[in-house]
């Protein structure tokens, strides 16, 4: 009966410990992949605000012939986040990518700052049909993206405290679970979204 005892405890408390880190390993798995997700939806959405900048600019040019270097700079900025996006996209739990992507993100809000304020001086433009119905499609492209971005936030917000907290920390570190990197704009300033307003 001892004997038994002791085999059922040498054989017990190892299969309780691999089943707790099959365990913690899946939940970190589940939550990298929630974040990861998470991204996707971000993604989709800056897709859809960077289909819409040149066709806004398109429209702008005609009236804005003056301003070529601030239409130009809406064009650079653009084609720096849709890089970073693709970047940042192929792999979400890169840290540096996510980091570019967010500087390369405030770099085009405030381009689209500035062209929005020039336009603001121009009647005719504000007037145009074309710019208003792209106007409100990038304002409300814009709350998609801030919504998208809180859920991405909250989800790696999870995973990075699922990660830090004992035993997972252990597991993590075993299986090289990386910490995630917040989508975050750096100044207040920053963090508004352009104001598209044609009335």
């Amino acid at each position: 009966m001892g004997k038994m005892l002791l085999l059922a405890i040498v054989i017990g408390i190892p299969l309780l410990i691999v089943l707790a880190v099959v365990g913690v390993y899946n939940r970190l798995v589940a939550l990298r992949n929630r974040f990861k997700n998470a991204f996707a939806q971000i993604d989709v959405q800056l897709k859809r605000r960077y289909d819409l900048i040149p066709n806004l600019v398109e429209t702008a040019k005609g009236y804005l012939k003056h301003e070529r270097e601030t239409l130009e700079a809406v064009i650079a900025a653009r084609n720096q986040a849709a890089a970073a996006v693709k970047l940042a996209s192929q792999n979400p739990a890169d840290a540096g990518a996510v980091k570019g992507l967010a500087t390369a993100e405030t770099a085009l809000t405030g381009a689209l700052g500035r062209l929005f304020a020039i336009a603001e001086a121009y009647p005719d433009l504000k007037a145009n049909q074309n710019m208003m119905q792209l106007s409100e499609e990038l304002t409300s492209t814009e709350n998609k993206v801030a919504f998208a971005r809180q859920a991405y936030n909250d989800s790696v917000m999870q995973y990075n405290t699922a990660r830090e907290t004992f035993p997972a920390v252990m597991v993590a570190g075993m299986f090289g679970f990386q910490p995630a990197q917040l989508f975050e704009i750096q100044t207040a300033a920053e963090r508004e979204a352009p104001q598209v307003k044609f009335t």
